[in-house]
């Protein structure tokens, strides 16, 4: 009987001492064989006890190593770890998730069904705080993703784009590592730089993983404003989007602000204003009614965070990245550890 594939386990951190240790253990208790699997955690050098527990639990499991990323960011410590994995499946994980004992085995199984070069779960949002009860609620909503299907735990099938997600090392080879200078939507470039090329994307209701959301309206906002960012400057790098989703918040600001700076337009501003009002009020009653009456101002107050928030992000984007692009060339890996090359 053919041995499962070797898997590697690619975790990026900084300064994760409260998280770092429970999210291990939660990988160690996969139902995955656990000589088929090594844990790769990509430190951004963290300044607090992050290393520390990191060197205790790799001497205890030597499965367990840290990669040292001087730049910080998600995308280049995920680089860095590629560059040295031994797994023919690369398992991308995030330290604030928890996973389902199956996660690993899940993922596997989804590559083998579907034929897909990745594969990934919805982002299950999970609550500690009534704010973050109240997100929930939102990100449930078309209206608060957009009709993303990866948001989705019914959703199943061939998508644009996955949380997370588990690739074949062919990917890498193929079509190229992470964008290392990418602060956010690395994945999603990722992704469609994959689709582009002829491969596949499939999401699978088996692999199940919760996140916890921002717990405030204000990190809500800078968490989405940095989105906005990201996804502008993959749309200059790539000259595309694969759907017109990560548009429409930004095309929302700009007739906003056209209709509120336009003279001409001031008496069209009143009742459009209120129509996104009374629609972003129903929505939030619809899906924040099993909360209770309490709830449903908060959920109503998420909507224009995350759409004014998403839009002037990528604005900015545009005009960052318009005048000063920073991506290069395609770093492509190779099919031996460690070894990599730069084209263009």
């Amino acid at each position: 009987m053919a041995q499962p594939p070797f898997v590697t386990i690619a975790m990026p951190a900084f300064n994760e001492e409260g998280y770092i240790e429970t999210c291990i253990r939660t990988v160690q208790a996969q139902d995955y064989p656990a000589d088929r699997m090594e844990i790769l955690v990509a430190d951004g050098r963290s300044t607090d006890a992050t290393r520390e527990i990191l060197a205790r639990l790799s001497a205890e499991d030597p499965r367990i190593r840290m990669i040292d990323n001087p730049e910080r960011l998600q995308a280049a410590g995920l680089n860095h770890i590629v560059k040295v994995a031994r797994g023919d499946v690369v398992v991308r994980m995030d330290v604030h998730c928890e996973y389902a004992p199956s996660y690993v085995s899940a993922c596997i199984a989804a590559l083998d069904k579907s034929g897909a070069d990745n594969v990934g779960g919805a982002q299950r949002a999970k609550a500690k705080s009534a704010f973050q009860r109240a997100l929930c609620a939102a990100l449930e909503s078309p209206l608060g993703v957009g009709g993303a299907k990866y948001r989705s735990a019914a959703e199943e099938g061939y998508v644009d784009t996955v949380f997370l997600g588990a690739f074949r090392r062919k990917v890498f080879e193929t079509v190229g590592l992470y964008d290392p200078r990418a602060i956010t939507n690395e994945d999603a470039e990722l992704n469609q730089r994959l689709i582009d090329q002829g491969g596949k994307v499939f999401l699978s209701r088996d692999i199940e993983v919760h996140y916890y959301p921002r717990d405030s309206y204000k990190k809500l906002a800078q968490q989405y404003y940095k989105y906005g960012r990201g996804r502008a400057r993959t749309l200059l790098k790539l000259g595309k989007f694969l759907s017109v989703r990560p548009m429409i918040p930004f095309l929302m600001v700009v007739g906003g602000a056209t209709l509120l700076l336009v003279p001409p337009l001031w008496p069209v501003a009143p009742a459009a204003l209120a129509a996104y009002a009374l629609a972003t009020g129903a929505e939030a009653v619809r899906v924040g009614k099993a909360l209770g009456p309490a709830a449903i101002p908060t959920v109503w107050g998420i909507f224009p965070v995350l759409h004014i928030a998403h839009g002037v992000g990528f604005a900015a984007g545009l005009v960052r990245y318009l005048r000063e692009p920073d991506w290069g060339p395609v770093e492509l890996l190779t099919a031996g550890p460690k070894a990599h090359l730069r084209v263009v």
